[in-house]
């Protein structure tokens, strides 16, 4: 089945109003976790035009690398390292204004300036994967982003076997 996004508004906050219910739909009507993780990375990178859009999984105490939009990505990430792996650890959203202000970044791109990271979690609330978006701005990201990313991530756990 062919999928069309409709990207609208020129506010963020317009925008959101038109993806979040095109990304539930995606993650709602599909039952295989890879597939609904690659659709909804290229509606939420082609909505906003982020440097990256993607998805690492935890696997076997690391994060590997997941469906995504954007350049060549870093492909395993330890525990508690970089901003996926603290978000991971902390089973919290990290909002990073300047990934160079942060301890222990790990670039990989030099372009990416600030960045959001996402845990999504199972029905029992462990951490299962994390959603991982990255600028070329300094400061792309607020709270807006963060409630609209929590509630998309959030629409996973029923896939979490």
């Amino acid at each position: 089945m062919a999928e069309n996004l409709i990207i609208d508004g020129q506010t963020k906050a317009e925008r959101y109003a038109t993806l979040l219910p095109q990304a539930f739909a995606l993650i709602d009507g599909e039952n295989d976790l890879i597939a609904a993780m690659a659709n909804t990375a290229a509606a939420i990178h082609h909505t906003f035009g982020w440097l990256w859009t993607g998805f690492y999984l935890v696997k076997n105490d690391e994060l590997v690398l997941g469906p995504f939009q954007g350049p060549i990505a870093c492909t395993r990430i330890r525990k508690g390292k970089g901003v996926c792996g603290s978000a991971w650890q902390q089973a919290t959203t990290l909002v990073v204004p300047d990934v160079d202000a942060f301890p222990g970044h790990i670039a990989c791109s030099s372009l990416s300036r600030s960045e959001i990271v996402v845990p999504l979690l199972d029905q029992a609330g462990t951490v299962r994967a994390v959603l991982d978006v990255d600028s070329i701005e300094l400061a792309s990201f607020d709270d807006s982003d963060r409630a609209a990313l929590e509630q998309i991530c959030a629409r996973f756990s029923r896939l979490f076997g």
